[in-house]
């Protein structure tokens, strides 16, 4: 996939190797002239090795690396006709105008770059998955977990059986009972949350297919998913890197819900009208 491939650097380059990461800054610093290189020029410029620059290209799941130089060319192309947004720095005198002018940037920053990072071929496979699962099992912790909870009310409105705890406990036991049928979706920004890869371990070995939804780049909880959903973030103070991950998040549980109704359309339908129904009945006349 060679769309993104410099908002995949930038996401990704905490999690490289360190040759891996002075090839990433290399191509960052100089996008145009990178395009350009030979595998032997790359190795060159950037102080690392033939073979580290043929390995990048396949951390970075490419076929090789004129896929790399193809993907460089193409980001650099797209970046150059629009302007950039940046997630400023909020201060503490910003007006309420500036706050969310600058959290409203960042949001639809970070909605962009997921869109660059995450692979359409694994957001298929986990429509798929889900559709055809008996049912879905959420895991999630801290803000992660209102994400799930997000998701458990989505699922819940068209019928499809859904679980989610809060609990960490909670989640361990209902992931020991698990079966090769259900699918277990674990939710963590950074991929290293402790809670949610063990539950997502145990569903695992239990055959259940897993999907993790997760920032670009090496983390621990790719090892115990089958299906990896990458997210984008805009980092910065008060936590407004957090909100926007958060954004990114139910942009990806958005898109895993309406994958899913469209493969169910007349069905889906059908529920939601007697969901609004059920509910018009509680509102005040």
């Amino acid at each position: 996939m060679t769309n993104g491939i410099l908002t995949k650097l930038r996401q990704g380059i905490d999690s490289f190797r360190p040759s891996e990461q002075k090839i990433a800054n290399y191509i960052l610093n100089n996008p145009k002239e990178a395009a350009t290189l030979s595998v032997v020029e790359m190795a060159r410029k950037s102080n690392t090795s033939e073979a580290s620059v043929i390995r990048f290209c396949k951390t970075l799941g490419l076929k090789g690396y004129q896929e790399l130089r193809i993907g460089i060319s193409m980001s650099s192309m797209q970046e150059s006709k629009k302007e950039k947004v940046l997630h400023e720095i909020i201060n503490a005198n910003d007006s309420p105008r500036v706050i969310l002018d600058k959290l409203s940037a960042g949001s639809i920053q970070a909605i962009k770059d997921t869109c660059n990072v995450l692979n359409v071929s694994s957001l298929t496979d986990a429509i798929n998955a889900i559709n055809t699962c008996e049912k879905i099992h959420l895991f999630g912790a801290g803000a992660s977990s209102i994400v799930a909870l997000d998701a458990q009310y989505k699922f819940s409105r068209i019928d499809i059986p859904v679980s989610m705890f809060f609990d960490h406990h909670m989640q361990l036991t209902s992931a020991v009972h698990l079966i090769d049928k259900d699918v277990a979706i674990g939710i963590s920004h950074s991929g290293e949350t402790k809670e949610v890869v063990d539950a997502l371990r145990v569903a695992k070995d239990k055959g259940t297919t897993t999907i993790s939804i997760t920032q670009y780049g090496n983390s621990p909880i790719q090892e115990v998913s089958d299906i990896v959903l990458y997210t984008a973030s805009v980092e910065n103070n008060f936590r407004s890197g957090a909100m926007a991950s958060r954004i990114a998040q139910l942009h990806v549980i958005d898109s895993l819900f309406i994958g899913v109704a469209c493969k169910r359309y007349d069905e889906v339908i059908e529920h939601l009208e007697t969901t609004r129904e059920a509910l018009e009945g509680k509102k005040y006349k």
